[in-house]
């Protein structure tokens, strides 16, 4: 008789357990049917997770109706950045330069006299001599200075374009640790109820203390995950602060998401294209080019002859210790004042020094930056090209995890839920799945951050408008 019910009681379990098994099979065949449906579901579930929503403990960084988007934030960079403001200053004091080479050279003016010792003799000189800047002198240095003008614009506008992609790269860092936050404060919610039901079970006595144990390891664990993510975006949001120059303690929420990230890009002939013909540092290198020519004729200029116009008026009064007999017959010191001006021309003649040793150095300076205009060309071209390349392996592997892995995973979680609900599957092989699903979700944030990386780099390669919207 015992055997006979202990045979029937192993048969019973073994029944429960091929029940479960189908059970978890025929979940499998649900979650996995239709692959293309499946993917399409998946696909727009990812799309919802792109689209970050307002959370409770998100609050402090994300506001979606308020906060500062990707262009706000770099509009405010431009205007409040330290490094901006200071090159801001330097392009005012090279626009002064230009005005301060257009004035032309002073005139100078001589004041002298002389009196004899122990005599009457005395003499005043007044002189004045006017410089004429001949040869180009003063058109080739306003050319310089109009030149250094143009390369100072150039470079400020590269700063900004390097300041803009810097800003968005950190907005994007800062939105991707928020997303990971949310997901490991979604995820702390889901265990934290998943523990008090292993509770419940413990107590029931349906689940093992041990159970229990492990599931409050698991629950610390992503605790401490989430402690983690929020310090990590409390320093993004830090290093997003001092790029824009706010303050530390300044209130700065973000607004945006990563949607459209695969959206149509020009093609990279037509980005390189564009590089080529407006991007601020190669603006800068050609600009250089000019300068160095304009200073090669400056030196030119300054080895040819030149000339001042002088003139002077004397006032000498002159005599002898002696009388003389004067126009009305008496007797009178014998003295006389004599008014003299003068007028000529100084000629500087460049018989020796004609400036040659300039020439030759801004000869050498102008195949400088002849050599670093084509090496800026070539620069520009690779890295156009290798934006490119890592925006498509990025998208890629984004379109990879999105379709392929991310819902997969999650289903695959649920699965494994459900089978350990059941009693086929253990805590373990649940507290399993779930980590790897973990890790899964981590790597696809970051696959969408590698991706709207590689967007603003191509951005900054090519000198994109969209990199600055003013």
């Amino acid at each position: 008789m015992e055997i006979r019910e202990m045979k029937l009681r192993n048969a019973i379990k073994q029944g429960w357990r091929l029940a479960c098994a189908a059970l978890a099979v025929a979940l499998m065949v649900t979650q996995y049917s239709g692959l293309a449906s499946a993917q399409t579901v998946n696909a727009a579930t990812s799309e919802s997770r792109l689209a970050l929503d307002a959370r409770p403990g998100l609050a402090l960084y994300v506001d979606q109706a308020g906060g500062m988007t990707a262009d706000e934030v770099v509009a405010y960079a431009l205007e409040h950045n330290g490094e901006l403001i200071a090159a801001r200053k330097e392009l005012a004091a090279a626009r002064a330069l230009v005005k301060q080479a257009s004035l032309r050279a002073n005139p100078t003016l001589d004041v002298g006299g002389s009196k004899q010792v122990n005599g009457g003799d005395n003499s005043v000189m007044v002189s004045g001599s006017l410089p004429l800047e001949l040869g180009g002198r003063r058109s080739t240095r306003i050319l310089v200075a109009e030149r250094e003008v143009e390369m100072r614009e150039a470079a400020f506008a590269d700063r900004e374009r390097a300041l803009a992609a810097e800003v968005r790269a950190k907005f994007g860092e800062a939105l991707a640790g928020v997303y990971k936050l949310g997901f490991t404060s979604d995820l702390l919610s889901t265990e934290e109820r998943g523990y008090r039901l292993v509770v419940a079970r413990v107590l029931e006595g349906r689940s093992a203390p041990l159970e229990q144990n492990q599931m409050l390891v698991e629950v610390n664990r992503i605790r401490s995950m989430r402690e983690t993510e929020d310090g990590k975006v409390q320093v993004a949001m830090f290093e997003l602060r001092n790029a824009i120059g706010m303050e530390p303690d300044a209130p700065l929420r973000l607004r945006g998401d990563f949607t459209g990230l695969v959206d149509n890009l020009p093609p990279v002939e037509e980005a390189t294209r564009l590089a080529l013909s407006s991007r601020p540092d190669l603006l800068a290198a050609r600009a250089a080019e000019s300068l160095a020519a304009a200073q090669i004729e400056q030196a030119r200029a300054e080895g040819r002859p030149d000339a001042s116009v002088n003139v002077g008026y004397q006032r000498m009064s002159s005599g002898f210790p002696v009388n003389g007999i004067d126009d009305r017959g008496q007797l009178a010191p014998v003295m006389g004042t004599f008014h003299t001006i003068t007028a000529g021309v100084s000629i500087n003649l460049p018989v020796r020094n004609k400036n040659q040793g300039a020439i030759e150095a801004a000869v050498a300076q102008s195949e400088a930056a002849k050599s670093r205009r084509e090496f800026a060309e070539l620069t520009v071209r690779r890295e156009v090209a290798a934006a490119y390349a890592r925006y498509t392996s990025a998208a890629r592997a984004m379109e990879i995890y999105r379709v392929g892995v991310e819902g997969q995973a999650d289903a695959n979680l649920k699965v494994v839920q459900k089978t350990y609900e059941l009693g086929a599957k253990t805590l373990l092989d649940y507290i399993s799945e779930q980590r790897r699903f973990i890790e899964v979700e981590n790597s696809f944030i970051d696959a969408v951050l590698d991706t709207y990386r590689a967007r603003v780099e191509i951005a900054r390669a090519a000198g994109s408008p969209e990199l600055i919207k003013k």
